[in-house]
């Protein structure tokens, strides 16, 4: 709300005049102890008629969804209820509803933070009475005036004006409309008489400071808006004072230059000899310049009959298309003698393709004719075998006799050994298959530590280069500190360092712009996430208007890049304008393009961004739904084909694609915030590596730990099976000695002549076997042999191809060579064509500027004038005439214009004497009204001081208290001293002594002091008796009521969650009881049930 002049009227008459109204009368709780002021005998009561409140509405304000409408009585009103049941809500909505800022209500720092949670916008009405002879614009808005605020969630607000009737009134800014309602009605939402809540109680009537309490006065009784004003007038005066004395020292200059003035006009003399020769001069100048353009056209017809006749480009251009159609024709040879060579190959890959399949299918069927023949090989080797053992056991048997009776003992005995060592080879064949079972098992773990050693040594590889990134980073912000160009790289300073000398030496046409990045501004720096998304990798990326620079360019970067790390660069003309982009630029009423919120340093950066990215089609859409909402559910805006999120997402018509970016790497403002953000992003990696090291290192334990475990069951399996194979070697042992015993002679006869026959059988298989192993041997060779000669012939081939291919490459280069001197001599001819044309061109402009000189010097001079002198000497001669015209002129000036200047001097000393004067007799008649002024103020100061003592007296004297209030306005101090009841004795005094209860008393004494001795329509008073007894608060509320009752022309609110049951029974008093609220009541009903 601005700040208005305020005015402290007499509560004795009001300056203003009221009517009288009559009053329903309105039931109250009943109170018949009660023995406060005798409100039960009014029915009728004289009420204000205008200022008064007469309802507030809220609507979703704070965290109320709907509170009202309340109807406020004319004279005294309660609002009681419980905590959170939306009191101090009513008061924050009266003060924001008469369009009080945010900070005055000491319930939050914008107006945002009023809106409830959820929801989008909070309304607030507040009617004002509008009665009476005093009435605001009765005419226009009746016995009412409504006002209703309307916020939004982002701190914005509208206000409307309504008559009674409902309409809408708005014949001038509603603000300025508003500010004049509440000085007509003396409402001053900042001052704490009208309007006290706890904080500003807080703040003053409950601080220890006593400076605190007399700022509180000077506050309440707008002593301090006009202690201000004077100040400001002070200061006024004082450099009113400054600038009279400054005007005081121009009027002597100004006094000197109308001296200097009168003299020119009294000395004027005659300049006609020097003005005559001076045109004369002219005359001869204009024919001058006649001749030089004469020889001028003569030079230029000279210069193109000279060059019509030379025809050294044209013989140029025909000897090179000559050289040209040489080449052609050799490099078509060329490319025919290898074309018929690559046929020639391209045929025999194709045999060799066939021969090597059919390589592989005989060396195939040869390694299966190989494995056959070895198979009945060794058949045949162990049939000779078994047939030499069977001769063996035959010779024996015929050389040893019958079983003896100690045979058949030890045959007993080995077969009992026989069992013996089966069963014990079964338990070993157990234990093998335990262990074999076991070795898998570890195996497998051992495979899974390894899998998952893998994965953690990934994991940490991948967050390294992470931590890596990241310190780079930050090492690159932090360089930035002194050089925001290392943002874009370190080399990136030294590179336009290099830059700058290039151009300076003249290698660069015209001088590279860039990196982009360093030469684009954001107008909303919140949308910085949203361009880089968009623009990308064009953040880096220079810009040349020629393909030379383009080189030179290249050169430069490679001193400080990398092959394949340099910066883009894009070759382009640059222009002085942007592009016209009328026809084709998207358009949104809400939503602006990239290229309505970036600023660029040079149209060229704009029109590059333009033809590379077309940003003037890309919209940035802050919200993610709306952006789908506008882009995919809807038709796209005209001309626009892609847009983006505040957080970097891209949205297509069709698709949509989220960013992988968290804030701006390159646009972004606060450079300590995204510093911390990369410490604390280090400061993670490095505990999780150090997690990952310790991982790894359990892990690896846990692998060694397994492999040493899986060795060991692996030996102990060898020693097992060893242990097996020698059972196993034993039982054979035995069985074979068994077997010689128990066969006799005539079977082993049969059995080794059926092995006879069986190995003659097999020495034919094998007879067999070899030849036709031999047979697939020999045809093997013979496809190897025809493999290798097609094998050489495209070996032969491919070298054939080499010396063509290196002269077709020479070929092509030279043609290549030969036609870019054939475009060049090309673009001479035209060149030199266009010379000529441009000259003739000229020789025509110049042939037109010949006659235009002749009419002109025509003009000045009919008659040629014969001159033997060049232009340059006389136009020296006419430059030295006009000097001495001009110093002439100086020192005496033209007639008029001395007569001229005479007077306005004269005008301009006057008037500005006459300002002096009259501001010298302003100040001093300024110094007499402060004076009196200051007078006045003190008396006044002086005056509300002591009748705010007399009523904080009359009022300390309905407790039986005594007290004092000491006013020190030099120090600007107020010091309130209280003896409670039985004390008046004591040496203590101060409020500090006393109840919690006493002390709210004695403060509310002091607002009713206050109240006493000022003016307004209504006063508004926050739970005043928190911290009160019965006793305190009963006489308090007595207080308070009697002093309604003496000023019935006023409103009264109070706000308290006490109860007021023992308040008398009067239409002058109106209980609002508000609700609990929502989460109490839920409560309560859980409760219940």
């Amino acid at each position: 709300m601005s700040k208005r002049q305020g005015k402290v009227i007499s509560d004795v008459t009001s300056v203003k005049s009221r009517r009288v109204e009559s009053v329903v009368t309105q039931d109250a709780p009943d109170d018949t102890n009660h023995q406060g002021p005798s409100f039960n005998d009014l029915t009728l009561s004289p009420t204000g008629d205008i200022g008064l409140i007469e309802s507030v509405t809220i609507k979703n304000f704070m965290c109320h969804h709907l509170l009202g409408p309340f109807q406020f009585g004319p004279n005294v009103n309660f609002i009681v209820g419980n905590n959170g049941s939306g009191k101090s809500a009513i008061l924050t909505a009266l003060i924001v509803g008469l369009g009080g800022k945010a900070t005055i209500t000491n319930r939050g720092v914008s107006l945002k933070d009023f809106v409830r949670s959820g929801e989008n916008t909070a309304d607030v009405t507040v009617k004002l009475r509008n009665r009476g002879a005093d009435a605001y614009k009765r005419d226009v808005y009746g016995d009412c005036i409504s006002i209703e605020h309307r916020i939004s969630s982002d701190g914005c607000r509208t206000c409307r004006l309504k008559s009674k009737s409902g309409q809408l009134i708005s014949n001038k800014s509603k603000r300025e409309e508003l500010t004049a309602i509440l000085d007509h009605f003396n409402i001053q939402l900042d001052n704490p008489v009208s309007i006290l809540n706890q904080e500003m109680s807080k703040q003053f009537l409950h601080s220890k400071s006593e400076s605190d309490k007399y700022k509180f006065f000077m506050k309440a009784t707008l002593l301090e808006q006009m202690k201000r004003d004077y100040i400001h007038i002070k200061h006024t005066k004082t450099v009113t004072r400054e600038q009279v004395e400054r005007q005081e020292e121009c009027l002597k200059d100004l006094k000197q230059e109308f001296l200097q003035k009168k003299e020119r006009f009294e000395n004027l003399s005659s300049f006609s000899e020097m003005k005559v020769a001076l045109e004369n001069l002219k005359k001869k100048m204009a024919w001058c310049l006649v001749r030089e353009k004469e020889q001028l056209v003569q030079q230029i017809m000279e210069e193109i009959e000279k060059e019509e006749s030379n025809c050294k480009h044209q013989d140029n251009l025909h000897l090179c298309q000559t050289k040209v159609i040489q080449v052609e024709k050799k490099l078509q040879n060329v490319k025919c003698k290898i074309d018929s060579l690559r046929e020639e190959q391209e045929s025999l890959s194709e045999d060799n393709l066939k021969l090597k399949e059919q390589v592989k299918a005989n060396s195939k069927a040869h390694k299966e004719q190989e494995l056959v023949y070895f198979r009945a090989l060794n058949k045949l080797k162990q049939s000779e075998q078994e047939q030499n053992l069977l001769q063996e056991k035959i010779n024996k048997a015929k050389t040893s006799g019958s079983l003896s009776s100690e045979g058949e003992t030890e045959y007993t005995k080995r077969q009992q050994t026989l069992s013996a060592l089966k069963e014990q080879l079964v338990k070993l064949e157990c234990e093998c298959a335990e262990l074999n079972q076991d070795i898998k098992d570890k195996q497998q773990a051992l495979f899974k530590g390894k899998e998952e050693l893998d994965k953690l040594r990934l994991e940490e590889k991948n967050i390294q280069v992470s931590f890596e990134a990241k310190l780079k980073r930050k090492n690159q912000l932090l360089a930035s500190r002194s050089n925001k160009l290392k943002r874009f790289g370190d080399s990136v300073p030294d590179l336009l360092g290099a830059i700058d000398e290039a151009h300076a030496t003249g290698r660069f046409l015209k001088k590279p712009v860039g990196p982009i990045g360093a030469c684009i501004n954001l107008k909303d720096p919140a949308l910085a996430v949203a361009v880089e998304c968009c623009l990308r990798s064009f953040m880096k990326t220079f810009c040349c208007d020629n393909y030379k620079d383009e080189t030179v360019l290249q050169e430069l970067m490679a001193r400080y890049y990398q092959r394949g790390s340099r910066p883009q660069i894009i070759v382009s003309p640059f222009t002085e304008k942007v592009y016209n982009i009328h026809g084709r630029r998207a358009y949104h009423p809400e939503y602006p393009s990239v290229l309505d919120i970036i600023s660029t340093t040079s149209p060229v950066i704009t029109n590059c961004l333009i033809d590379m990215r077309g940003i003037e089609s890309i919209l940035i859409i802050k919200e993610k739904e709306t952006a789908r909402r506008i882009m995919q559910h809807n038709r796209p805006p005209k001309s626009c084909r892609e847009a983006f999120t505040l957080e970097g997402d891209q949205v297509y018509t069709n698709r949509y694609y989220t960013s992988d970016f968290s804030m701006a790497k390159y646009l972004g403002g606060d450079l300590e915030t995204e510093i911390c953000m990369v410490e604390s992003d280090l400061e993670n990696y490095k505990a999780q590596l150090s997690r990952f090291q310790l991982h790894l290192n359990s892990v690896t334990e846990d692998i060694q730990c397994m492999e040493s475990k899986l060795n060991g069951t692996i030996m102990t399996l060898k020693k097992t099976l060893v242990s097996a194979n020698q059972v196993k070697a034993t039982i054979t042992e035995l069985e074979n000695v068994e077997e010689e015993q128990i066969d006799d002679i005539s079977s082993l006869e049969e059995v080794a002549q059926e092995n006879q026959q069986k190995i003659e059988a097999e020495n034919q298989t094998v007879h067999e076997a070899k030849k036709e192993l031999d047979k697939h041997r020999k045809k093997a060779e013979d496809i190897d042999s025809k493999y290798s000669c097609v094998r050489e012939r495209i070996d032969q081939l491919s070298e054939e191809m080499e010396p063509l291919k290196d002269e077709q490459v020479k070929l092509e280069a030279e043609c290549g060579k030969h036609e870019r001197n054939l475009k060049i001599l090309e673009n001479k001819l035209k060149d030199h064509e266009d010379n000529i044309q441009a000259m003739k061109n000229e020789l025509a402009q110049k042939e037109e500027e010949l006659q235009e000189y002749v009419s002109k010097a025509s003009e000045i001079s009919p008659e040629r004038q014969q001159v033997d002198r060049s232009a340059k000497s006389v136009d020296t001669e006419i430059t030295r005439l006009r000097r001495r015209i001009s110093v002439q002129e100086s020192s005496h000036g033209d007639q008029e214009q001395v007569v001229r200047e005479y007077a306005e001097a004269l005008a301009v000393y006057r008037d500005k004497t006459n300002q002096v004067r009259d501001l010298k007799r302003f100040i001093d008649r300024l110094d007499n009204i402060m004076s009196d002024r200051q007078n006045r103020y003190k008396i006044m100061r002086r005056s509300l001081s002591v009748r705010c003592k007399l009523y904080f007296n009359n009022f300390l004297i309905k407790m039986n208290c005594c007290g004092s209030m000491m006013f020190d306005h030099n120090n600007e101090t107020l010091s309130i001293s209280v003896k409670p009841p039985g004390r008046e004795n004591d040496g203590v005094s101060d409020m500090r002594s006393l109840s919690g209860g006493e002390r709210s008393f004695s403060t509310v004494c002091f607002i009713l002091s206050l109240w006493e001795i000022t003016e307004s329509p209504f006063r508004c008073l926050d739970e005043f008796d928190v911290y009160m007894d019965m006793h305190n608060r009963r006489i308090s509320l007595d207080l308070l009521l009697e002093l309604s009752e003496r000023q019935h022309l006023r409103q009264f609110i109070f706000i308290t969650p006490l109860t007021t049951s023992h308040l008398p029974k009067s239409s002058l008093i109106k209980i609002h009881q508000l609700q609990d609220p929502e989460r109490d009541r839920s409560q309560t009903g859980d409760e219940d049930q």
